[in-house]
């Protein structure tokens, strides 16, 4: 097809008449070529998205006004299985036991009886868990309803986790109110030493304490961070006392013939006018009283808590 530019050039200078008719086609071509403008300017808008409707590609205009499709990329969902490990959590609960007086009759070297140190950790023998009888001088036993009692210490700043190889050093007195050592200077009995295994427990076999003036019926204990620290006789990182349940009490008392005085002295006692657990919250006693299974002619079983701040 001639350029229409060309072709006015050549054709200049002719009649009216004539002039008129190239006139009309020339009008003619311009309003073809604005429509095929046309054509393609809508091809482009249908091309940049103006139609929504189709889902097979995207159509794009490129130079020379021919048009390809642009497949539309195809999404592929990948599902990924998540293997989800659970992480152990502690449901057990505990709180640091409260510090509590060692008394007078600790044996531990930390006071005197009758003019001289009592200190039994650094004495051979110490390290037991039957400590009924005596060892030192005699081997007498102290009698009593059987207890064997299983402590358990765990680090409250560490989710209650079990503390191992820690000594504990158990005493109290003997069915009289008598402590070894003091009031009972000749013997050794009810005094021992044990070291908490992998499941930070100790066990001790023992009898059930008395009730004597001015005092709850209980179990004195220190903690130790070492086997060799308890043997030197110092740095005890916790001193307290464990309280035995009521009910137990006045089970194990109403044999008169073991324990001759307890059962009218427990008559007058209560935990609240105790001189050492009077003062301690209901968290805390709880915590403090060790739980009781069996029966005063079996023997017991008893068990408890010891929170220690780590």
């Amino acid at each position: 097809m001639n350029d229409p530019h060309m072709i006015e050039e050549a054709e200049h200078g002719h009649g009216l008449a004539e002039d008129l008719v190239l006139m009309h086609r020339l009008a003619d071509r311009r309003r073809a070529l604005k429509w095929f403008a046309g054509v393609g300017t809508a091809a482009l808008v249908t091309g940049c998205g103006g139609s929504s409707s189709d889902s097979s590609g995207t159509v794009s205009v490129v130079s020379g006004g021919t048009t390809t499709a642009t497949p539309t990329p195809t999404t592929t969902t990948t599902t990924t299985t998540t293997t989800t490990t659970a992480t152990p959590t502690s449901t057990a609960t505990c709180i640091a036991d409260p510090t509590e007086t060692a008394g007078p009759y600790p044996g531990d070297g930390t006071n005197t009886a009758s003019g001289s140190t009592s200190n039994i950790l650094t004495i051979s023998g110490i390290v037991r868990s039957d400590i009924r009888k005596s060892f030192i001088s005699t081997t007498t036993d102290a009698g009593g309803v059987l207890v064997t009692v299983t402590l358990t210490l765990v680090n409250v700043n560490a989710t209650c986790a079990p503390l191992s190889g820690y000594a504990v050093y158990l005493w109290h007195a003997d069915r009289y109110g008598h402590y070894s050592l003091y009031t009972a200077a000749a013997e050794s009995y009810l005094r021992g030493v044990q070291v908490t295994d992998a499941n930070g427990q100790v066990t001790f076999t023992t009898y059930f304490p008395p009730a004597y003036d001015g005092r709850w019926p209980h179990y004195h204990f220190e903690v130790f961070s070492s086997l060799s620290n308890a043997l030197s006789g110092k740095y005890s990182i916790l001193t307290s006392q464990l309280c035995m349940p009521a009910a137990i009490c006045n089970t194990v008392f109403a044999d008169t013939t073991t324990y001759p005085s307890a059962k009218g002295i427990f008559a007058g006692l209560s935990l609240s006018t105790d001189n050492v657990f009077g003062d301690n919250t209901a968290a805390q006693l709880a915590q403090q009283t060790p739980t009781f299974t069996g029966s005063v002619a079996s023997g017991y079983t008893a068990t408890a808590l010891i929170g220690i701040a780590r």
